[in-house]
């Protein structure tokens, strides 16, 4: 009794479709914070999911590349490169990454087989407020170029998925709201 048990919880929520659920937003709209506080929620239930953050993965597999809009949307691709390998094997790949430009977030929903979109909204000016590396202080005091939002562009999405509006919305109400959606796309 007590295996068949165990069999049907290591099948039931270990052997789930792979998912990328990517998060997309201006720096300190919220993107970092979701992202962990969903994967506890989803590791604690037992899912297969593992977080790639847009900084850390800057450090470790995109260094060298810059801030121009053909490195961004380098990094962009190989991050998603790694979040559709993830996917395809059974893994709910969490993606956090300012990704600017529409197109490229584009292609990667048309290439990955199982997207959401989750855009991670809040005004500049919040963000400015939230601002813990000191960002956009630097860039409006010219230290620093190319910052999306100020003097680099953000494409918000046209047809998100799901929209987290944090300026409006608890951290809390966001993540029930993206497991929520997670676990009905599992379920299709």
């Amino acid at each position: 009794m007590l295996e068949n048990a165990y069999k049907w919880f290591h099948t039931s929520m270990n052997d789930h479709p792979g998912l990328t659920v990517w998060f997309t937003g201006l720096s300190s709209a919220g993107k970092t914070t979701l992202s962990h506080a969903v994967c506890e929620q989803l590791r604690s239930a037992g899912y297969k999911v593992e977080l790639l953050d847009g900084d850390v993965v800057r450090q470790n597999l995109s260094k060298g590349l810059g801030y121009s809009k053909e490195d961004r949307d380098e990094n962009i691709r190989r991050i998603g490169f790694v979040a559709e390998l993830l996917s395809r094997n059974g893994v709910i790949a969490l993606v956090a990454a300012i990704s600017p430009y529409r197109a490229i977030r584009d292609e990667l929903r048309t290439r990955i087989a199982n997207f959401v979109e989750i855009y991670v909204n809040a005004p500049l000016a919040v963000c400015e407020q939230r601002d813990t590396k000191g960002l956009y202080r630097k860039a409006h005091a010219g230290e620093i170029s190319n910052l999306t939002g100020v003097n680099d562009p953000y494409e918000p999405p046209l047809h998100p998925d799901l929209e987290c509006r944090t300026d409006q919305e608890a951290i809390a109400e966001c993540v029930t709201k993206i497991v929520k959606h997670i676990e009905s796309r599992l379920a299709s």
